[in-house]
């Protein structure tokens, strides 16, 4: 009888829990949600990223992306009454040069060859908005270090790497072949990644989303 209350109170419990929306079709940000148990709807966003980063680039990467992300949370929270909708961008930031996601092979060719021994920095936001309304917001700012390396690895680089260099910025990706451009990184491994995921565990936590 304990157990059945007990499993009813969860029931109850869960139905009552706040629905989480990712305003986002990012896979990588959608894996790391995913991996850490989270339950959540993905919508895109639909918001136009071009004016706001030039109209933004005298405030620097962290406002950029902060505004970034609070755009596209604001654009899916006013379609999504009453639920808590997370809204995430990241910018790549070289000595004030911003790159946006390599296009294909000859744009990742020359974000590489701009980035080779070189240190740059990944402005990355997230914030969760609730009625058009930010609740909680984080910007991370880790920086990392390319070695140097020749043309010739970059081609090599690029066949090896296929589809994994297109679609992000600085045709890297950490997690996969894109490690054997680096000699250092400082900060978070998650927030590299595109989400700060260990700062918003702790807002969803305190907003009961997931366990404490």
């Amino acid at each position: 009888m304990v157990k059945k209350n007990r499993r009813r109170l969860k029931i109850i419990l869960d139905q009552h829990k706040e629905l989480l929306i990712l305003a986002s079709t990012s896979p990588a940000r959608a894996a790391l949600l995913n991996n850490a148990g989270l339950s959540f709807e993905k919508r895109p966003s639909g918001v136009s990223e071009d004016a706001l980063k030039i109209s933004m680039k005298p405030q620097g990467a962290e406002a950029a992306a902060l505004a970034l992300a609070e755009a596209k949370a604001r654009h899916v929270s006013r379609q999504a009454p009453d639920c808590l909708v997370i809204g995430a961008d990241q910018l790549l930031d070289c000595h004030g040069d911003w790159l946006d996601k390599a296009c294909d092979k000859e744009d990742a060719a020359r974000q590489l060859r701009l980035l080779c021994g070189k240190n740059h920095h990944l402005a990355t936001a997230v914030c969760v908005m609730q009625n058009g309304a930010c609740l909680w917001s984080f910007v991370g700012s880790p920086r990392l270090k390319m070695r140097a390396f020749s043309n010739e690895f970059i081609a090599s680089y690029l066949r090896d790497a296929g589809d994994q260099a297109f679609g992000c910025v600085g045709a890297y990706r950490l997690e996969g072949l894109g490690a054997q451009l680096f000699d250092e990184i400082e900060g978070d491994y998650f927030t590299i990644l595109g989400l700060p995921l260990f700062p918003l565990l702790g807002f969803l936590r305190s907003r009961g989303i997931v366990g404490s």
